[in-house]
């Protein structure tokens, strides 16, 4: 019996998606939800599994083919298949005999590529539930290791033997690595130049003193994780409860334009930025106003993980009202963010710094944080935007403001 393998149903928000990757090969044997391929969308990575256990008869669509929404793009024919890690006749079975993972929890597709790659048993750690190992800790373990065989070689050159001669014209010498942009970086630099064309960007700044903020994480973090299960308190929260009283407080900040219409939005979800190998991602923390400093946290959390192994979901990035970036945790001091249009406005934490302030005519060392908010101004005023971020500033140095809401 004959099985269509089909791209997954596609959000109205995402048009077509690309074959980023077939785990198998026609006329290889598959089992009942192994991974078959990858549909990248500008959104996310999705997998598409086997329905049933049988034999790939037929790739459509390749590598690198653009496809629709439930678009087919190869079949497979239904058959038993007894032993899942075994392929077709046309695979040397000698090339599997060295190595034996059916001892450990493995998912297919890394299973898969520990073999090709020749890797012993035990030599990946997994990450996944009850230690699985999954494809992504594979992939991050051979990365390491070359990393650490470009070091090794690196060091036992001596200067002059890592330094080409002048008279030396081998292109060999100097080497190049060419890649086809992912379909997420390339649509994230389609967004970012549209974003300068199409708005009349502005960025305006500020800075706020973080000495309430670290005591209060000092006093309290031992007992905020032991309350909330494991959750860590960070400053993230904070900043993200503080962008939501003052959106509330100015709705421009909020809303958003549609051709010759300015949409306010009756809700508050903020977008927290992601940097992942791929490309930048924004989950988006729903009604974050109504959200507690805990559960903040703890959505951020669990957004960050399903990033860096490509599982967000692409609900979890649909829509959003405003952007927060750190680039901070990269040690940025200073920079300009960019708007995520259709957004109006984007609020950037940079790095905390000790540095000389005047306090009552004296001048004393506190821990500051530059901000930064970019904001569209043809639907932001200068004025609205300074006090914005104003709002912003009092609030996380005095966060009983957002208690009293005051």
């Amino acid at each position: 019996m004959s099985i269509e393998i089909k791209t997954p149903q596609f959000p109205e928000s995402v048009e077509e998606g690309v074959v980023s990757k077939w785990h198998k090969k026609k006329g290889e044997s598959v089992a009942r939800d192994e991974l078959l391929v990858d549909i990248e969308t500008d959104k996310t990575v999705l997998e598409v599994v086997a329905l049933r256990d049988g034999v790939l008869s037929e790739i459509i669509k390749a590598e690198g083919d653009v496809v629709l929404s439930s678009e087919k793009v190869g079949e497979l024919v239904e058959a038993e298949v007894k032993n899942t890690s075994l392929v077709s006749k046309k695979n040397n079975s000698s090339d599997l005999a060295s190595v034996d993972l059916d001892k450990i929890l493995v998912n297919p597709a890394a299973k898969k590529l520990m073999i090709q790659s020749g890797l012993p048993e035990h030599a990946v750690i997994g990450s996944g539930k009850d230690g699985r190992v999954l494809k992504e800790d594979v992939l991050r373990y051979l990365a390491e290791q070359d990393l650490e065989e470009k070091i090794v070689v690196s060091e036992s050159q001596n200067p002059a033997e890592a330094k080409p001669k002048l008279h030396q014209t081998n292109v060999s010498d100097r080497p190049e690595r060419r890649v086809p942009m992912t379909r997420l970086r390339a649509t994230v630099a389609k967004r970012l130049v549209e974003a300068q064309h199409n708005a009349a960007m502005l960025t305006t700044f500020n800075e706020v003193n973080m000495e309430n903020l670290i005591s209060i994480k000092n006093r309290y973090k031992d007992k905020f994780q032991d309350t909330h299960n494991g959750t860590k308190l960070g400053f993230m929260g904070f900043f993200v409860k503080a962008a939501s009283e003052s959106l509330k407080r100015f709705p421009a900040v909020n809303a958003s334009i549609d051709g010759n219409e300015i949409v306010y939005h009756g809700f508050f979800d903020v977008g927290i930025a992601v940097s992942t190998g791929k490309g930048l991602v924004v989950p988006i923390l729903r009604d974050a106003d109504r959200m507690t400093i805990a559960e903040i946290e703890s959505g951020m959390r669990n957004f960050a993980g399903s990033a860096r192994d490509g599982k967000l979901a692409i609900e979890d990035m649909l829509g959003g009202t405003f952007t927060i970036t750190n680039g901070g945790v990269f040690g940025s001091l200073l920079s300009t963010p960019i708007l995520n249009p259709p957004q109006t406005a984007i609020l950037g934490m940079h790095k905390i710094e000790d540095r000389p302030v005047v306090v009552s005519g004296e001048i004393v060392v506190r821990p500051m944080m530059y901000l930064a908010l970019s904001y569209d101004h043809r639907m932001i005023d200068g004025r609205e935007a300074v006090q914005f971020l104003v709002a912003i500033k009092d609030m996380v140095e005095d966060p009983n403001r957002m208690l009293l809401e005051i």
